[in-house]
């Protein structure tokens, strides 16, 4: 798993950022940290990691444009470091980092693209109060209808990626800036025909900061997943 290398997008994570690039190296991977000219200092801190390890590489972008431009930009560096797997995650500690040599050995396997899961067999979300849970399953069961998805977690930011199929769909090309862009990268791999699997997880809630939701970011996804939907059905899809 050595040469495997993780982008994490940063944004104001200074207080767990050590911890989650700690525990990302111990599982044998190196760590590529996106930050978005974080004020409370996580540029510099990862400046300071990255001193100390030649594992660690940091990438500062000038202004603060949303998830999916930070992956783009990420994922673009990541291509270019020739890495045979390319995988993503949170700052937070929600997905579990001994989780991803599950996900590397299913590319190593044959996969295209690999999901960290919470809704197939064995995957969970302990930590959720109903009403979460209830909406999340009913956003990702909306998403899988209007798109004709056959992936049961489309909106999981916890993924590792064959790097000709993430090259395959585009990151920078990608209309959604939210957390949509998971969806839209996922469903991308899915309708290129990449095999895209999914391994069940545990999505514990985030030990520190805050969470970066919105009702902007939501009302993002719903108008993307809407938009696709109507336009798949008309035939209107390139």
């Amino acid at each position: 798993m050595r040469d495997a290398l993780v982008v994490i997008p940063t944004y104001n994570e200074r207080v767990g950022l050590e911890h989650i690039v700690g525990a990302v190296l111990d599982a044998g991977c190196r760590v590529l940290v996106v930050d978005d000219q974080s004020p409370d200092g996580t540029g510099d801190l990862a400046d300071r990691i990255a001193s100390r390890s030649p594992q660690v590489t940091v990438l500062h972008r000038e202004t603060k444009r949303g998830l999916g431009p930070a992956y783009a930009d990420g994922f673009a560096v990541a291509l270019e470091s020739n890495a045979p797997v390319i995988c993503q995650m949170d700052a937070d500690f929600s997905h579990d980092p001994s989780d991803l040599s599950r996900l590397i050995e299913r590319v190593r396997a044959g996969a295209g693209l690999v999901i960290g899961s919470r809704y197939v067999p064995g995957g969970s979300t302990p930590d959720w109060a109903a009403r979460r849970r209830l909406l999340s399953g009913a956003g990702n069961l909306y998403a899988r209808i209007m798109l004709g998805s056959r992936i049961h977690d489309l909106t999981s930011g916890f993924r590792a990626w064959r790097p000709s199929t993430l090259s395959t769909v585009d990151p920078k090309t990608c209309q959604a800036s939210g957390y949509a862009f998971q969806v839209e990268m996922a469903w991308r791999a899915e309708r290129a025909g990449h095999t895209v699997a999914e391994v069940p997880i545990v999505f514990r809630d985030r030990r520190v900061g805050a969470s970066k939701m919105s009702r902007a970011i939501i009302a993002e996804a719903m108008r993307l997943v809407t938009s696709w939907g109507i336009r798949r059905r008309l035939g209107q899809l390139p």
